[in-house]
């Protein structure tokens, strides 16, 4: 416990340091949520219909692809170097999109905030875990996990105001005071106290990983959107997604200091956290993404506050994973979890229950549970994670954790997206004759055609009724499908070790169960 209160010694303005790291979660956590929102009036200013898919792909891929490397760089060159590097990158990109004058320029501006955004994630929880002790790690990783949680709130709701009230060019500009506060705070308060030695870097490992997941998100992106899934364009990407993570399998392997350190996975409690957080992930976007699809399309909820529709949702994020990470303390990760994934379920299970008939409050209800079950996995699992890890393994054990969560997310819209989008246009095709020439501008097709208030107008009262019971009935039955990584999550919490953290009032001994 000495180390962990000479780091907290050595960070006499820890205060600032802290404000410093909730800043960067806030901003890099939100900025995928901004631009979302901006994206209608990005496309209609700047045309691009058919290519901006690039623009949040571009950051996805970039981002992806630079946590597992940057983490494992922080390992071997210290966390500070690479944080403010990071820290630049994400405010020049930023800067740049915001002078974007095409969809194109705009794709190649996100890919360099993307990179940038790729080390401030994990690196900012492993510097949170550097400079705390062990009794102050839950309250804190519960606090960064609400943060986290609110950006999804607050995101659409300042990129609708900003994109209707200012310009779409400040959603990108808004990030420079708070960039800039954040690295004052962490390069003037922060003092690395760790020993760094120089090691060879993976660089064949970094190549085919960065490549495999650059074919892999765009196959998943492209996919059934603007190529067929059994296209030479798709099974293309795919085969070479395979081909350069059998590579990069291979070469992790072989090198003596890899990007990703398989003898990690040897660890139970790493490799269980690791697959909990990706089922978490895939069940936590399928809810995030089609409740407010649900609530504008079946119930006419107005698109303008589509940011308010998850509030609830949220709320329940922040107060679990605060409570996550106190009990996580007190009765170790496995007994914790159990009870928060058997909340999720729950909560997946009862928005599978709806129809077009579910009073909101019902919903409202519905969604905090989810929230609940959800939370305390951003605040626990990371603690798990990195529980057996040395401090120089932290970085490269936050960064695949963070990697692993947002693939699953990335999967499950794709994945997710298919299902819903199938069963709507089944049902659809059942319901009515020659639904194409009844609903123009493919409406049958994209259930979002008709979420606006003017192309709900303009539809005839009892189609209207018959289309959004049909939408109700597509994002239940997902939300059914949902069910599937929910109760993974069940089976590999079961994985978890029991273990808790060892604070300066407790005994090693008396905390390591199994």
């Amino acid at each position: 416990m000495k180390k962990g209160e000479n780091l907290v010694e050595a960070n006499k303005n820890i205060n600032f340091v802290v404000a410093g790291l909730l800043l960067t979660i806030l901003m890099s956590s939100m900025d995928n949520t901004i631009v979302a929102t901006a994206m209608g009036t990005i496309v209609g200013e700047m045309g691009g219909l058919d290519k901006f898919i690039w623009v949040t792909s571009a950051y996805m891929v970039a981002e992806m692809a630079g946590m597992p490397i940057f983490g494992k760089l922080s390992d071997m060159y210290g966390r500070k170097r690479f944080f403010i590097f990071g820290l630049i990158v994400f405010l020049l990109g930023s800067i740049l999109c915001g002078t974007a004058q095409s969809i194109e320029q705009l794709s190649l501006y996100r890919a360099i905030q993307g990179i940038g955004g790729g080390a401030l994630i994990p690196i900012t929880f492993t510097i949170l875990f550097d400079i705390f002790p062990p009794e102050k790690r839950g309250k804190m990783t519960g606090l960064f996990g609400a943060v986290f949680g609110l950006s999804s709130v607050f995101g659409p709701l300042l990129g609708a105001y900003i994109t209707d009230y200012i310009s779409w060019h400040w959603i990108f500009y808004i990030n420079l005071p708070l960039g800039f506060i954040a690295f004052f705070f962490v390069f003037k308060y922060y003092k690395e106290s760790l020993e760094h030695s120089k090691q060879r870097i993976d660089w064949l490992g970094a190549f085919t990983l960065v490549g495999a997941v650059v074919c892999l998100i765009f196959a998943l992106e492209l996919g059934g959107n603007k190529y067929e899934w059994n296209s030479a364009v798709i099974i293309g990407l795919f085969s070479t997604f395979s081909v350069l993570f059998i590579a990069f399998l291979f070469i992790e392997r072989k090198v003596t200091e890899p990007i990703i350190s398989f003898k990690m996975f040897q660890n139970r409690l790493f490799a269980a956290s690791t697959l909990v957080g990706l089922c978490y992930g895939i069940g936590f976007i399928v809810a995030a993404v089609y409740i407010p699809i649900y609530v504008q399309g079946v119930t006419g909820g107005s698109a303008t506050n589509s940011g308010l529709i998850l509030l609830p949702m949220m709320l329940g994020v922040v107060v679990s994973s605060q409570l996550g990470a106190i009990f996580a303390v007190k009765v170790g990760y496995r007994n914790v979890m159990i009870v928060f994934a058997l909340i999720f379920v729950l909560g997946i299970y009862l928005l599978g229950t709806l129809d077009e008939n579910t009073p909101k409050m019902t919903l409202t209800i519905f969604m905090i549970i989810v929230g609940l079950g959800t939370g305390a996995s951003f605040s626990v699992i990371s603690m798990a994670a990195i529980h057996h890890m040395d401090v120089r393994q932290r970085g490269s054990a936050n960064s695949t954790i963070s990697f692993v969560r947002q693939l699953g997310m990335t999967i499950g819209i794709t994945v997710y997206g298919i299902i819903q989008r199938n069963e709507f246009t089944d049902k659809m095709a059942g319901a009515f004759d020659k639904t194409e020439q009844m609903f123009q501008g493919g409406m049958s097709a994209d259930p979002r055609a008709i979420l606006s208030p003017e192309a709900r107008a303009s539809i005839p009262a009892p189609i209207l009724e018959k289309i959004t019971n049909i939408l109700a009935s597509s994002i239940t039955q997902t939300f059914t499908w949902a069910l599937i990584p929910a109760g993974l999550v069940i089976v590999f919490v079961f994985l978890l070790t029991n273990d808790r953290l060892v604070t300066s009032a407790q005994p090693k001994e008396k905390v390591q169960a199994e």
